[in-house]
């Protein structure tokens, strides 16, 4: 696990001056997108990796305790036991990073991985998954229930209207609640960039969830129009730099599509 994030005192001055240079965010993101893909065993190297750092997630209104543990038993081996065995990497314990449910599965998930002798860590939506529009005492205890039953990482959804509408202080107290909430459960503060309207937006709603104490920051819920893209994982890994060359505090950015998040590692 990475260290902890302890969060600092809400700079609404720092805030209010943010700026960000849209043309300057899309060119970047063009040319990251024109570099070549690795090849070969680099290719093969970097999927590995990738493997690694995804939460394996079910996030279904239909999900069971039977799907969710067939789901626990891919978690711990990701890749076919023969393709491994011809990188060599049969005996090098590859998993993938965390099994993420909802609430009501994570004692499932948690049983399932106890059940197979694995230290592979559960993580939990809460807060109202995905709008985060459920009163603010509904979602502080969905938060302490996921804890309670095993949850070690937890994924808080930010009330978009108090970022759209620049609430800024109400947002920060919100997390820092559900920072508190949440123990010594790493948290992970989803933003829903395609709700946030601007760039400017996405650095500023990141910046206060850094300042709040979040020990992650992700694009989305996967449930929204619009999910991650180059140009906001390019403007929140630069409000992750900007608050560690501040603080001093790692923190890390996760990427999330349809049907898993994606660990990346911090931008120092």
């Amino acid at each position: 696990m990475s260290p902890r994030n302890p969060g600092t005192t809400l700079d609404l001055e720092w805030i209010s001056k943010v700026r960000v240079n849209t043309q300057a965010v899309l060119k970047r993101a063009q040319f990251i997108q024109r570099q070549k893909i690795p090849k070969k065993q680099w290719q093969a190297a970097w999927l590995l990796k990738a493997a690694t750092l995804i939460d394996l997630t079910t996030l279904a209104g239909d999900d069971t305790s039977s799907n969710v543990h067939r789901l626990c038993l891919k978690a711990i081996q990701p890749v076919r036991y023969d393709l491994l065995k011809k990188l060599d990497m049969h005996d090098k314990g590859v998993t993938t990073a965390a099994v993420c449910v909802y609430p009501s599965r994570v004692t499932d998930a948690v049983g399932a991985l106890k059940a197979a002798d694995s230290s592979l860590p559960v993580a939990s939506v809460a807060t109202g998954f995905p709008a985060g529009q459920t009163p603010l005492e509904t979602r502080l205890q969905e938060v302490r229930i996921a804890v309670s039953d095993g949850a070690t990482e937890i994924d808080i959804v930010i009330n978009r209207m108090l970022a759209i509408t620049g609430q800024w202080e109400a947002m920060y107290d919100e997390i820092r609640q559900f920072r508190e909430a949440c123990g010594p459960a790493h948290m992970k503060t989803i933003l829903a960039v395609g709700e946030l309207g601007s760039f400017t937006n996405v650095y500023r709603a990141s910046m206060v969830a850094m300042m709040a104490g979040s020990d992650f920051i992700k694009t989305s819920t996967g449930k929204e129009a619009v999910n991650a893209t180059y140009p906001v994982a390019i403007v929140m890994v630069r409000a992750i730099r900007d608050y560690f060359m501040s603080t001093g505090h790692k923190i890390y950015h996760q990427v999330t599509g349809q049907y898993a998040a994606y660990h990346e590692l911090p931008m120092a």
